[in-house]
């Protein structure tokens, strides 16, 4: 079983939902990312991720665009964020870690060697927007032979065929965006998040963590009520843009924290 299988085991064990905030590698700058890694573990994250740099985004808001162009000043690239896995695990070996990005910088480092270089460093599992499961045939069989879970996005408007489709291929836990459009970019509808989980439930016995649009902890504690994980991005990533450098992991800590306190409060 995967780190992240575990995580979820322990968690569930302990009727506890799982907290999964997100950063992206190199923003503001690479030095931090790492420190910032340990304090999010440490205000009580269960797993992390990570997104990696990239232009051209299909799925990211505003907020993670702008974090991605910081990151990008900077020069980071598939390799460096393999590298600051690699630095966290020195004293970490047990939070896991999930990269979020784009299949160009996989494709053009080859699905095999960033497989085995990623499992290397210690990553557990990938998400890669643009590469759905109908066209993950061999991409997934190779992720699976170096233990690294394939997640994919399960959405409100996909049809009961797919999410048997997406139960089929995924691994580690599937990622329910819980509204139409980018990260960070509306009001959730919590009723109809809701309406739509027992469904995916019904035909994927993987864990189901819900992401987009959770900003506080109210949102956060009623997503906890009926999902496996919470997924938080935009608004850490708002937190990193709108604090001086000297005071980021700090207000990422107190944040963290808060939304930790009202998870297990549901």
């Amino acid at each position: 079983m995967s780190r992240i299988g575990q995580t979820f085991t322990a968690l569930k064990a302990q009727d506890k939902t799982a907290l999964i905030p997100f950063i992206t590698a190199g923003d503001p700058d690479p030095q931090l990312t790492v420190p910032i890694l340990h304090a999010l573990v440490a205000a009580g994250a269960d797993i992390i991720e990570m997104g990696v740099p990239f232009s051209d985004p299909m799925a990211d808001g505003p907020t993670i665009q702008r974090a991605s162009e910081r990151a990008l000043k900077h020069h980071v690239g598939l390799r460096d964020v393999l590298g600051m896995v690699a630095e966290f695990r020195k004293t970490d070996t047990t939070t896991p870690i999930v990269l979020m990005g784009y299949a160009n910088p996989v494709e053009r480092m080859g699905y095999e060697v960033f497989a085995k270089t990623a499992a290397t460093a210690g990553v557990d599992g990938v998400l890669t927007v643009d590469i759905p499961p109908e066209e993950s045939a061999g991409v997934a069989d190779v992720f699976a032979a170096h233990g690294v879970d394939m997640i994919f996005l399960l959405s409100p408007t996909t049809p009961e065929a797919r999410i048997n489709v997406v139960a089929q291929k995924a691994s580690g836990f599937v990622y329910y965006v819980s509204l139409k459009g980018v990260t960070g970019s509306a009001s959730l509808d919590l009723t109809e998040v809701a309406s739509h989980i027992p469904a995916i439930r019904e035909h994927c016995g993987l864990p189901v963590g819900v992401g987009f649009g959770i900003h506080d902890g109210e949102t956060a504690r009623a997503i906890a009520g009926f999902a496996d994980a919470v997924v938080i991005g935009s608004r850490i990533v708002q937190e990193i843009e709108n604090s001086p450098r000297e005071k980021i992991v700090e207000n990422l800590s107190n944040f963290v924290s808060g939304i930790r306190a009202a998870i297990d409060a549901k």
